[in-house]
């Protein structure tokens, strides 16, 4: 059985001041509240296997160049959302590291928001308490330890599937041959997402996927894009270290494709937890299988 394994928590907040999260940017806000306190309460070590993971961490995959960082988040929810003193709002953090404990990493680096702040008006929040979900949305309160990781099964469906739909919930922005893909095709789709499956599973979890890759996108091939209603969601980044200005668009809407698409269904619902494409990390690439 081929599987994919991580872990799934929320982190429940108090605004002390007001608190603001700019049109789909909050899960970039997080990202870089959190790495920058990351820096200053994590060793070292913790901070570069977290935030700037590198070869120096072990082996990577053949050819790989940047890694993957062990986590996403899932703050689309919040976007161009202001919060009153007083107010309580949630996020999730999906960690695909099982072999370093990070739990008590992120508990520790979030708890400072309530000095330093989160989101343009630097806002004070308090953590308030942190959750470990299941794929259902069960929740249980957890300290420093948590449960057993959440294990989604990626084996073909024993159904015949000749039609499915997806939606990109955030944007999603997917390379092929060096440049930026105008629709999601299903072999460049399918691509991304198995690549990125098998390098966090290699990188972080149980070990490389024992699947053939070239036959697998062989097949992917026979699958036809039938129809897609895509909207390019065009914004941008501005780094605090470097002050250049990043992209960080990407289309959302729907797609429709048709052919054998049993063997690639588990793939495509684990996009939801994963992400696929570029900046998955803070959130973009959330894709969504519509049953």
């Amino acid at each position: 059985m081929t599987t994919f394994e991580f872990y799934r928590f929320r982190f429940h907040f108090r605004a002390i001041d007001a608190v603001r999260f700019p049109a789909e940017k909050a899960g970039n806000v997080i990202r870089g509240a959190l790495g920058a306190v990351l820096h200053d309460t994590a060793s070292p070590e913790a901070y570069a296997r977290l935030f700037e993971p590198g070869a120096a961490l072990g082996d990577a995959p053949s050819g790989l160049a940047d890694w993957p960082r062990p986590f996403v988040l899932r703050a689309a929810h919040l976007d161009g959302r202001t919060l009153s003193a007083g107010g309580v709002f949630h996020f999730d953090v999906h960690v695909f590291d099982l072999r370093a404990p990070a739990l008590s990493y992120f508990r520790a680096a979030f708890a400072q928001l309530a000095g330093t702040g989160l989101g343009p008006l630097r806002g004070r929040v308090s953590l308030e308490r942190v959750e470990q979900l299941d794929l259902a949305d069960g929740a249980a309160t957890v300290a420093d330890r948590h449960g057993g990781a959440s294990v989604i099964g990626l084996d073909p469906d024993p159904t015949p599937v000749a039609r499915v739909r997806v939606r990109f919930l955030t944007p999603t922005e997917l390379k092929s041959e060096g440049a930026v893909a105008k629709r999601p095709e299903f072999p460049i789709l399918f691509g991304r997402l198995r690549d990125r499956i098998g390098t966090l599973r290699a990188l972080y979890g149980a070990g490389p996927l024992e699947i053939d890759y070239r036959a697998m996108g062989r097949r992917a091939a026979a699958i036809r894009l039938s129809q897609c209603k895509l909207t390019w969601e065009g914004t941008v980044r501005r780094s605090a270290r470097t002050s250049q200005l990043h992209p960080l668009g990407g289309f959302t809407g729907e797609a429709e494709y048709e052919g054998p698409l049993g063997e690639f269904l588990p793939w495509l619902r684990a996009a939801r937890w994963i992400g696929v494409g570029r900046q998955t990390v803070w959130g973009k690439g959330d894709v969504r299988v519509i049953e």
